[in-house]
């Protein structure tokens, strides 16, 4: 099976590789083995590789930032379709904020930087950085000290929901 969709979801589409199992029947037809539950197993032992891949590259700031550069969207995708995993991929997100400068920064690390009594989390989207730093909707929130992210991916609206 060259192009199995049901080994490696969508959004984890940018991941090549040779899935090797013994436990595959062989003799069987293709609609037999896209409903054999093997497969499942499989898709969610790549995911949790993959996963566990991506949480070690973010262990390096310099080496994440390459990696976030080239597959940011796809992992966007992923909190989108991967309702299971969403959280672990939440803890990949990087965003630009108002007080960040050039620098990406991880939404733990936002809420840890929030303003003490601040109970919500303040974002707002747009074409790109430059637009959305000189938008007025975010003039008050920043008199007021808070830290308001950026999101300037068109994905990051359905991510967000």
């Amino acid at each position: 099976m060259d192009d199995c969709d049901e080994l490696i979801p969508e959004w984890l589409g940018f991941v090549k590789g040779v899935v090797d199992s013994e436990d595959l029947p062989l003799n069987i037809s293709r609609e037999t083995l896209q409903q054999n539950k093997i497969l499942k197993v499989i898709k969610k032992n790549i995911v949790k590789k993959c996963l566990e891949m991506f949480a070690e590259i973010a262990e390096n700031n310099e080496d994440y930032k390459k990696f976030y550069e080239q597959f940011s969207k796809n992992l966007k995708l992923g909190i989108h379709e991967d309702t299971t995993n969403r959280n672990k991929l939440v803890d990949l997100m990087r965003f630009h904020t108002s007080k960040s400068g050039e620098d990406l920064i991880s939404l733990k690390e936002y809420i840890s930087r929030m303003k003490e009594g601040q109970k919500d989390i303040f974002f707002i989207t747009g074409e790109s950085r430059a637009a959305v730093t000189q938008s007025p909707f975010i003039e008050q929130l920043r008199k007021r000290g808070y830290e308001v992210l950026y999101l300037v991916d068109p994905i990051d609206e359905y991510m967000i929901q």
